[in-house]
């Protein structure tokens, strides 16, 4: 039925475009420097070789800063939820989460400018897309670049760099609904010292958030140096600080419809739960539409983090066909959550049940990449060769709670209360890992290549844990090694100009309990295996004003094991995961700018069974069938430069466990947006999610008692100078 929906909302769209194609005057496209989709840029992440993305044997996509600012993408999990086939949440335990391909959190790798600080689970944090330049996206194993961890795919984050040229600078500021307040300043260019380009940015945010009292900040600051000694020899040097504090939403509870009554609210989720956390019978589920703005959080909760990231590095071309990269990073993190994190409805008392969590890290991560890239002739065909060595050391030290205060308060009107006493213990990790990697493109013809790689990480793992006593827990101190390989290999062949087919075989590998950070001795403590295969076709045409993209994969999960709730494990057996994505973009006049996308993914556990019973062909949780995003923009200059544009999101059903009792529904919103140009600043006007539809956007496992809401209809206004 979802597919049947699907493919009228894509017809509609092709038949849009040629209308606009046909009814509007031709009017040239002038200084449009990226293609709709970008497919033609180069993406570091996808490859070391150099390539673009349609040159690589993979699915790859790239959403740029001005496409960023245009849809009105204020954070990256907006800004990924708007990419193929990706959904997102900012669940405060895993901030800035997202499900690919059937994949969710840690099974994805979190780059920040190539470099991976962590597992998602444990280091991401909600981030702002002001100084960001792109984001890019590889799908599928990613292993082969970003090592262990990479099993649903690998996500960029590429902050703005110096560019020769003059000076550009720019100033933002946009205040909206719930007290929302962004602004930041951005400058970039050549100094008077030739060679020597700079970059800097800073940027910050703030807003009361959609649920009482659930106020965030956050601040960000860049600066890079490129220095070009010679045509040969180029030093570059980057700085990043980023901070965040909140008082965050935790989730809005399940209780029993029968309990809601005339309050239940339809629309966000249905079924039957039987309580993760007290055992108790809930029935059919739903959400007391008396809660939707309630705030279940201690009164004196936060949850704050300080990064910093210095990179250094250069790029030396030894001779006109080898060329020599080396980076040393540094990176040094302190995070805290100290909240009310578990609201568990309780059918024997008719109130929600409260348990305290407090957790914090102290991350210092030391490491260094070089890569060898050697372009040659082998038998007349150009080949180039890239040989990539990585190493890193890691030291993580996590406080934590060893007492969990709890009580319990009513669904209405709860009275808030404090953290109370807090008990310490401690825990420690170690990560040592060394990765050797090569990746090769053979031109067999100047329009068909082929494209493999493969990667041999050896992984340290040293663990200590100790109880509120200062004893050591059973099973500690303890030491594991790792010794993952993983490759790809795959074919590009441009049978018609601007027209690529492309398929792959790829691998990856990552932990199967957990992540490697928290994994216990009394877990299993081996990787699970990935492997895909994948085909598809990109082409751009039109003078670059059109482009596409489709690709069907098929991905198997070996060795799995899967949240359960309360922090336990299952073994889960297989995960499999088999689709089609579909992307489309084209700007038929200077005027029109149009764009869409869809996904179908099938994912599903097999041998997943347990004492009690078995989950074997339920769906993984935040994994709907459909995902579908379009968009439109349209410019005019009466008497000046005036544009309008819309976008709509569809996600399908989901479910919030792997139990597969309880779906959050399907849901779909709608953006509008007006913007005209005065002289050098722009000025817009947003409106989001303009139906106010209510809906549930994401779902934590690990706490199966509550889901987390979307936002309500909000608006925005903002001004871009650039001088």
């Amino acid at each position: 039925m979802r597919i049947n929906l699907v493919v009228p909302a894509l017809l509609a769209l092709h038949t849009t475009v040629v209308f606009a194609q046909s009814a509007l005057p031709e009017v040239r496209v002038e200084d449009v420097r990226e293609s709709p989709l970008n497919i033609d840029q180069r993406t570091d992440s996808a490859s070391r070789l150099g390539l673009t993305a349609r040159e690589t044997p993979a699915s790859v996509e790239v959403i740029d800063q001005t496409t960023m600012r245009q849809r009105g993408f204020r954070s990256v999990t907006e800004a990924a939820a708007g990419m193929v086939g990706v959904t997102a949440g900012d669940n405060p335990a895993e901030p800035s989460a997202f499900s690919l391909r059937g994949f969710t959190n840690s099974q994805i790798n979190i780059l920040y400018n190539g470099i991976k600080v962590g597992p998602q689970n444990m280091t991401s944090r909600v981030m702002d897309t002001g100084n960001l330049e792109r984001i890019e996206l590889l799908k599928g194993p990613a292993s082969i670049i970003s090592g262990e961890g990479a099993a649903g795919g690998a996500i960029n984050f590429v902050s703005r760099k110096p560019h020769r040229g003059p000076v550009e600078n720019e100033t933002w500021v946009s205040y909206g609904s719930n007290n929302t307040l962004r602004a930041g300043f951005g400058s970039g260019g050549s100094t008077s010292k030739d060679g020597l380009d700079y970059r800097f940015d800073l940027n910050r945010a703030s807003s009361n958030g959609f649920i009482n009292d659930t106020g965030s900040r956050n601040a960000q600051l860049s600066g890079a140096l490129d220095f070009q000694v010679n045509s040969a020899f180029k030093l570059f040097g980057a700085l990043e600080h980023k901070q965040d504090h909140a008082n965050p939403y935790w989730g809005t509870p399940l209780v029993p419809a029968a309990t809601a009554g005339a309050n239940a609210a339809g629309g966000i989720v249905s079924g039957g739960y039987v309580s993760n956390y007290n055992g108790t019978n809930l029935g059919a589920v739903t959400i007391d539409s008396r809660s939707l703005t309630t705030n279940y959080n201690v009164l004196d909760n936060y949850m704050k983090a300080e990064e910093n990231m210095l990179r250094g590095g250069f790029e030396w071309s030894l001779r006109d066909n080898l060329v020599l990269r080396e980076q040393a990073y540094y990176y040094t993190a302190r995070r805290e959550w100290f909240n009310n994190e578990i609201i568990a409805f309780n059918t024997g008392t008719g109130l929600l049940d409260r348990e305290r969590f407090f957790v914090a890290h102290d991350q210092k991560l030391l490491g260094n990449k070089a890569e060898l890239q050697w372009d040659s002739k082998l038998a007349g065909m150009d080949n180039r060769l890239v040989t990539a060595f990585d190493t890193s050391t890691l030291d993580f030290v996590r406080p934590g709670a060893a007492n969990f205060p709890a009580d319990t308060v009513p669904v209405v009107d709860p009275a808030r209360g404090v953290y109370g006493l807090l008990t310490l213990q401690k825990q420690t990790t170690g990560i040592r890992n060394n990765a050797l990697s090569v990746e090769d493109r053979l031109k067999i013809t100047p329009a068909f290549a082929l494209v493999g790689g493969l990667r041999y990480e050896m992984i340290d793992l040293d663990r200590t844990s100790v109880n509120a006593t200062g004893a050591n827990r059973a099973g500690f101190p303890y030491a594991k090694s790792f010794h993952p390989v993983t490759g790809r290999f795959g074919a590009t062949w441009e049978a018609l100009p601007g027209f690529t087919l492309y398929g792959q075989y790829a691998t990856a590998a990552d932990v199967v309990a957990g992540d490697i950070f928290l994994i216990n001795p009394t877990q299993p403590v081996e990787l699970t295996r990935v492997r895909s295969y994948e085909a598809g076709v990109k082409q751009i045409f039109w003078e670059r004003r059109a482009e596409w993209t489709l690709a069907a994969f098929d991905i198997t999960r070996s060795n799995v094991y899967a949240a359960a709730g309360g922090r336990t494990l299952n073994t889960a057996g297989k995960q499999q995961s088999n689709g089609i994505e579909l992307a489309a973009a084209v700007r038929p006049t200077a005027r029109w700018n149009i764009w869409g996308n869809a996904a179908y993914t099938h994912a599903y556990y097999t041998d997943y069974s347990f004492a009690g019973g078995s989950f074997s062909g339920n769906a993984p949780p935040n994994v709907p069938h459909v995902v579908a995003n379009a968009g439109v923009v349209y410019r005019v200059a009466v008497p000046l430069p005036v544009e309008f544009g819309a976008s709509v999101r569809h996600v399908g059903d989901r479910y919030h466990s792997d139990a597969n009792t309880v779906k959050l529904l399907a849901y779909t919103i709608g953006d509008v947006h007006a913007s005209v140009d005065v002289r050098k600043t722009k000025l817009s006007l947003r409106v989001r999610n303009i139906t106010n539809e209510r809906y549930a956007a994401w779902s934590d496992p690990f706490y199966p008692d509550q889901i987390l809401l979307g936002a309500p209809r909000s608006y925005e206004i903002s001004a871009v100078l650039k001088f």
